[in-house]
């Protein structure tokens, strides 16, 4: 898609202005989907009618301009909870928006805040916050307006969860000396008696999920008041994730109430025990083929877990008793769901909220009829001046890497390590020949996926074919392949992502070897920099955006669930390996720079705070390069703005920036 002589229309600014999809969750009943959409030119809160497709807005400027955050609803399904921060720092208070446009402050902490699950009665609600250093576990008894602590660990507790009574919650956490580790804990709606189930090794990641009474899917019961599965009404399971065996599997843990008699035992693998009071049992689900991660139960005794093959996501139902699952029939790209609540996913007892996009296809709404396998589009992605076919596709190539790529290495030399077959996405501009942007995902812990990215159609339409690569670590190939970068920030990852530039410099005749560009926002950002210091040779300019440049600071000042569950996790302390985090941080090798480098960081960062840019920008200057338009280095802070935006304005004011560098220090294929 190279439209840059679009008729009377600038086109990055018809890119920004594409309205965008965020977080679509359920109403308790079904009928409701709240969800974030900028139609206006701003975000805005929507709720649309599952039964007519009709939506309207409920906000009028009172949500977020960035739709970072997810939603949820009050149980009375009258409210929307929404999270609220000042310019983009991620300090989010909670707050709540009502059908009449009334909006209400709920919960205000210094820190990070946000609403993780309410009771089914409203009246309760369990929130995560570092309000007092470590992300810790809270509830807050909205009657009486009194807010505890549940929890108080030295590593970060996530994702508490409500049980279907509200006399229990689950909740993930660590206690081990291995920093890989995660492990699912139950404990008293009051925080008391927690137990770790130990349901995987030590070492994997067990995470909670959703909780069901009898497998009727909500957590609620039937709508008659039974509990559909469980006739005895005496069991409840909660849905959990563990990668174990390598790839990530979905599974069911039954609590069996002994005093009720025998419970109702579940699925194709059940039995094995995970207390030794006996009162507990785990069932695995899936062939172990693909990275599988659950979502949600469903009506009927079924859930649904998302299955990763190469690029793609594709939904999977299970049935609950027999183990079988099947992948249902949506089109290729990646199909995924919102932010569930209790109610799940589930319209009504057959159809579920999808969300589905591919890289030339906006994300759009989809109701998905289970018993037909047919599915309607709710609401339809809107498309401006462009039409789908506008948009570049995408290719996706693998290449073997050892993670030392043929380019000499200027900062720190490596050897060889273990050989793995890295997924790229290559997309085409168009252009011949054509510049080249290699574009890292952030995180680490992410992946590039066949879906819709504003970012990269922006490039693409300024001519540039544009690389992604899942390097090791990236996640949707099991946990030994994320466990590649541990204690290995800026090494073999590295290696891999420059092992991909060259494999398609050499095979893809038509690419400009003499105009490639590197360009990444947060660890994309990192390695942006990180590329551009280690492997000066490969690159003709650089972009970083929200990166970070010296670790040992980035640890001191960023949140400290970063630190624990980032950093430490990946490099340990700066006391313990002071050596790797100042060999690894691009402001050590910053006299290396060869090509000119364009900064772009948000001032309101809490996760990569603006000083990382700052620090390593008068570290050029101090080595003698010129910060200017015609210089070594150009740079640029975006005020009212943190860690990246969704908001149309400032995205486009990015796109400028990014398109301006590129035309001047690049230049279009010619």
């Amino acid at each position: 898609m190279h439209t840059k002589n679009m008729d009377e229309t600038d086109p990055l600014e018809a890119l920004a202005s594409l309205p965008t999809i965020a977080h679509p969750t359920l109403s308790p009943d079904g009928r409701d989907v709240a969800f974030y959409y900028d139609t206006t030119g701003c975000n805005e809160l929507h709720v649309l009618d599952t039964e007519t497709g009709e939506y309207e807005r409920w906000s009028d400027g009172d949500v977020p301009r960035n739709a970072r955050w997810f939603l949820r609803w009050d149980a009375d399904g009258d409210r929307v909870f929404f999270h609220r921060d000042d310019g983009g720092d991620e300090q989010n208070d909670i707050y709540a928006l009502s059908r009449d446009g009334t909006v209400e402050s709920v919960v205000e902490l210094d820190g990070q805040a946000t609403l993780q699950d309410v009771s089914a009665d409203g009246e309760t609600l369990l929130v995560n916050t570092n309000k007092d250093g470590q992300m810790n576990v809270y509830r807050y008894d909205r009657p009486a307006d009194e807010f505890s602590k549940l929890t108080d660990y030295e590593r970060a507790a996530r994702n508490p969860l409500f049980s279907p009574s509200d006399d229990r919650i689950a909740y993930a956490t660590n206690e081990t000396d291995d920093f890989d580790n995660l492990d699912v804990y139950v404990a008293n709606a009051d925080g008391s008696e927690p137990r770790n189930l130990d349901l995987g090794e030590v070492g994997a990641e067990s995470f909670p999920v959703a909780w069901s009474s009898g497998g009727d899917g909500h957590g609620n019961g039937g709508e008659d008041g039974t509990e559909r599965g469980d006739p005895d009404g005496n069991s409840t399971h909660l849905l959990v994730i563990d990668n174990t065996p390598d790839l990530g599997r979905a599974g069911i843990v039954t609590f069996e109430d002994t005093s009720a008699g025998a419970g109702v035992g579940v699925g194709a693998d059940a039995g094995t025990d995970i207390d030794t009071d006996g009162d507990a049992t785990v069932t695995w689900y899936g062939d172990g083929e693909f990275e599988e991660s659950a979502v949600a139960f469903l009506p009927d005794d079924r859930f649904l877990a998302l299955r990763t093959r190469d690029a793609q996501t594709v939904p999977v139902v299970y049935d609950v008793a027999s183990g079988d699952g099947r992948e249902l029939d949506v089109p290729a790209g990646v199909t995924t769901v919102g932010h569930p609540g209790r109610r799940g996913v589930s319209i009504d007892e057959n159809r579920l909220l999808l969300q589905h996009t591919s890289p030339t296809s906006r994300p759009e709404l989809l109701a998905y009829d289970l018993e037909t396998d047919m599915f309607e589009t709710l609401l339809e992605a809107e498309y401006g001046p462009f039409a789908p076919d506008e948009f570049a596709d995408a290719e996706y190539i693998t290449v073997r890497s050892d993670g030392v790529p043929e380019t000499p290495a200027a900062a720190v030399d490596h050897e060889p390590t273990t050989e793995l077959e890295i997924g790229a996405l290559l997309y085409d501009s168009g252009e011949r020949p054509s510049p080249l942007v290699v574009n890292p995902h952030g995180g680490p812990r992410a992946r590039d996926e066949k879906s819709f990215n504003l970012y990269t159609q922006v490039l693409v339409q300024q001519g540039f074919s544009v690389l992604q690569v899942n390097y090791r670590g990236s996640t949707g190939r099991g946990r030994e392949f994320v466990e590649h970068l541990l204690d290995d920030w800026g090494g073999a990852e590295q290696g891999d992502v420059a092992t991909a530039a060259e494999h398609v410099l050499e095979t893809r005749e038509w690419l400009d070897p003499d105009r490639v560009v590197v360009f990444g926002g947060s660890y994309g950002g990192y390695s942006a920099y990180w590329q551009a210091v280690q492997y000066p040779d490969l690159y003709d300019a650089a972009i970083a955006w929200i990166g970070l440049t010296d670790l040992e600071e980035q640890y001191e000042t960023t949140m400290p669930h970063y630190r624990t569950e980032l950093m430490e996790k990946y490099l340990g302390t700066p006391a313990e390996n002071p050596d790797l985090y100042e060999e690894r941080s691009p402001i050590t090798h910053a006299d290396n720079l060869a090509a000119p480098l364009l900064m772009v960081h948000g001032v309101n960062d809490s996760r990569v705070p603006v000083s990382q840019a700052r620090l390593f920008r008068d570290e050029l200057e101090s080595l003698g390069y010129e910060t200017s338009p015609a210089g070594s280095i150009e740079y640029r802070e975006l005020g009212e703005e943190g860690h990246a935006s969704t908001d149309q304005r400032q995205q486009l004011r990015t796109f400028e920036l990014l398109a301006d560098f590129l035309e001047r220090r690049v230049g279009e294929a010619r």
